[in-house]
């Protein structure tokens, strides 16, 4: 009875450790030195990349062909630095691909601090240094362009931090300021307007908060359902309501991706923490159908 008694305890002390744990909703910090939450997938490396073992395809068209595929980090694209003493992710840009989440995550609060490096690539070498953050990311590798999975993406460019891009059939619905007829040009997040539309793309954030080329950013999301907000160091730059995918089912869970996308950039302090709901400081400014 004794050896019962204890066994029922101890189980009991476990079971209550592991609610309190879960109910304290704690940030779980996603970054090691062997980034072992995250599988590493290459696409189609572009002509002028240089060193590929023999036989490896490549296009001026990196999102056509044959990828390099999955956990085969070819020319170190993805690796962990140290800064500080703490994990930082260095992405050199010059294949395009994306780390991608082992765990699926839904209603969470995501955070990470990002910076720029110097280095650019081909294909964009005279376009805006470009990453971004993919999140509600479900089916095959590769499934969009060859490179990254159907998604909802937290644009990472210069400039235009935080914007909403629908990948691979997804859909999703912010409030937009039309800005002239329908398509005539890029639509943008208003959070006054009472606009939806059915059908939408590349969405501009609110405000472009962005640092200084080289400094730190602090980028958030805060995620219930299919709903998302997007931040921009501290401010709401993007709304994204409803978010389905291509068959018109609700997206509310996924698997967390970041870009390499012909640009040298860095990761670091990168957390998901479960929330029930979003915080008093986004229920007052935002406005959800």
């Amino acid at each position: 009875m004794k050896k019962t008694y204890l066994f029922i305890l101890v189980v009991s002390l476990l079971f209550s450790v592991n609610t309190n744990a879960q109910k304290k909703n704690k940030a779980i910090y996603l970054l090691d030195k062997d980034l072992s939450n995250f599988d590493i997938w290459l696409s189609v490396p572009h002509t002028t990349v240089t060193d590929l073992p023999k036989g490896t395809f490549q296009s001026d068209n990196v999102g056509k062909g044959e990828p390099i595929g999955l956990n085969n980090n070819l020319k170190n694209v993805f690796s962990i630095i140290e800064e500080d003493g703490e994990p930082v992710l260095k992405i050199t840009g010059e294949i395009f691909g994306c780390i991608s989440s082992k765990a699926t995550y839904e209603n969470y609060y995501l955070s990470v601090q990002f910076k720029w490096g110097a280095k650019k690539w081909e294909p964009r070498l005279e376009d805006l240094r470009d990453s971004g953050i993919l999140y509600h990311a479900h089916g095959k590798h590769g499934s969009f362009w060859n490179t990254w999975k159907a998604s909802l993406e937290y644009q990472v460019q210069e400039t235009d931090m935080g914007d909403f891009i629908p990948l691979g059939g997804t859909t999703g619905k912010p409030k937009v300021e039309i800005r002239g007829s329908i398509g005539e040009k890029r639509n943008k997040y208003d959070p006054n307007s009472d606009v939806y539309l059915d059908k939408i793309g590349y969405t501009s954030a609110y405000t472009e908060p962005d640092a200084a080329h080289g400094e730190w950013n602090h980028l958030e999301i805060y995620i219930i359902g299919n709903d998302a907000v997007h931040l921009v160091n501290g401010e709401v730059v993007m709304v994204v309501e409803n978010a389905k995918k291509h068959d018109g089912t609700i997206l509310d869970k996924g698997e967390i991706q970041i870009q390499s996308e012909a640009a040298e950039c860095y990761y670091k302090a990168l957390s998901v923490t479960p929330i029930k709901k979003f915080p008093k400081k986004i229920k007052k400014q935002v406005r959800f159908k």
